[in-house]
């Protein structure tokens, strides 16, 4: 069944009287990689959470191609801060698949070969909640495509990585791209932005400012505010 488009309208997300995010309108398509950036306390998070679903809308609508009940099954989430629960690396992976009723030793089976696709073979015994931070991120990768979702969401995953844990985590993104799952990403670093991004979504004050291919987007951005954040200026 197909999931796309997603199409936002009127999508208005309020926490305490406040706006967080909104009006939105938008129209996603099922190809590609997006790339949403903006200043610290933009609203990227908050839009991320609104087109997964977690943020309750106060107004407006949020439709994808299917049933909700069955978006909400093929899509997983990766925080920027990642929960690791206390048990080993394999049992971490493994999570999702026995929510679903996967038998655990078939779930463990599973896990393990993801742990070798993104590079955790090394820690499969080790308590998960002792990996480093690049180390946590890679579980929660794998703990997120083990169930083979169409869509993933990201919330800048790289924020709090060196070069080269940000370099591993940038290479199991465009392989999971690349065998067809649809990324929805935060980023505050540019050039990772430019790097991966198919479509760019730049928000401001909790309003898509610009919404184009990157190409055209770090080309030359339309408005003065997305132009004046590609130049590193201080946007408000």
């Amino acid at each position: 069944m197909q999931m796309f488009p997603l199409v936002a309208k009127q999508a208005v997300v309020r926490r305490q009287g406040k706006v967080l995010v909104g009006p939105v309108d938008l129209t996603l398509q099922a190809q590609g990689v997006t790339i949403v950036i903006g200043p610290n306390g933009a609203g990227k998070t908050s839009l991320l959470k609104m087109l997964h679903g977690i943020a309750r809308l106060n107004r407006g609508s949020l439709n994808w191609a299917c049933p909700m009940s069955e978006a909400q099954t093929r899509q997983a989430f990766v925080f920027q801060a990642p929960v690791m629960m206390r048990r080993s690396v394999t049992d971490n992976i493994a999570y999702p698949l026995q929510l679903i009723g996967v038998a655990r030793a078939e779930a463990r089976r599973r896990a393990e070969d993801w742990a070798e696709k993104v590079g955790l073979s090394h820690t499969l015994k080790q308590q998960a909640t002792m990996l480093s931070g690049g180390e946590r991120q890679k579980l929660a990768l794998a703990r997120a495509l083990i169930r083979d979702p169409q869509v993933l969401f990201l919330d800048e995953p790289c924020a709090s990585l060196d070069g080269r844990a940000t370099r591993e985590i940038e290479e199991i993104l465009i392989r999971a791209a690349a065998g067809g799952t649809r990324l929805i990403m935060s980023t505050h670093n540019m050039g990772q932005a430019q790097r991966l991004a198919d479509e760019v979504i730049f928000v401001l004050h909790g309003k898509i400012h610009e919404f184009a291919p990157a190409e055209q987007f770090f080309a030359g951005a339309e408005t003065k505010q997305g132009r004046a954040f590609l130049k590193g200026d201080i946007v408000e």
